[in-house]
């Protein structure tokens, strides 16, 4: 990492129930105050909900946050995505839903989810299978308290050692920032990051 600050991406739920949930967005808004506290870059997808309350947390102690949008323009942002101000860069991809979202995973050091519906689960899938270092919310709603029956029982994988749990935000911040350190992405000699051994499927 070579000292740099950490980036971590905060994916969850934008709508849905899981966004009337207190529970849910207290712990939003917890996690994005501990990662400003501890000089993190936070990365979202430049969506209302829960990671919107994290980033206003984050910006309770000067964070810097960046937004992966999916819109092509600020106007689309703004009008077609109704996307919520407040990013101190917001990077307009012009990708969509779908494609942003892997422009959002291979931005962060570390994956964060919260809640989290249908989008979520396909970031989960994407950050999983590029071998990133996923933390999980538990308690926080959506899918949050099921993906080990997905992984595990659904789709006969492993829990990698670099996915993390916890209902706690600031212990699952503590526990993330290890396996961040321990399980550095597998990278070939051109750059490129290798896919895990289980396989694809």
């Amino acid at each position: 990492m070579h000292n740099r600050r950490i980036k971590i991406g905060v994916m969850g739920s934008a709508s849905g129930p899981q966004i009337e949930d207190p529970v849910a967005r207290q712990k939003a808004t917890v996690l994005g105050r501990e990662i400003g506290k501890r000089n993190h870059i936070l990365i979202s997808g430049a969506c209302p909900g829960l990671p919107h309350d994290a980033l206003l947390g984050a910006k309770e102690f000067n964070g810097l946050t960046i937004g992966i949008s999916p819109a092509f323009s600020e106007y689309e942002h703004i009008n077609e995505y109704l996307s919520p101000a407040g990013h101190d860069i917001i990077i307009f991809t012009g990708m969509g839903f779908m494609e942003r979202d892997i422009i959002n995973i291979r931005s962060s050091d570390a994956v964060i989810i919260i809640g989290g519906g249908i989008g979520t689960l396909n970031e989960l899938t994407i950050a999983y299978e590029e071998g990133r270092a996923i933390g999980i919310v538990t308690n926080s709603g959506g899918i949050s308290n099921s993906i080990p029956h997905v992984v595990e029982e659904l789709c006969r994988r492993k829990i990698p050692p670099n996915m993390v749990f916890d209902d706690d935000p600031i212990k699952l911040l503590d526990k993330l920032e290890v396996v961040i350190r321990e399980y550095p992405l597998p990278i070939h000699e051109d750059g490129r990051v290798k896919d895990r051994k289980e396989g694809r499927g």
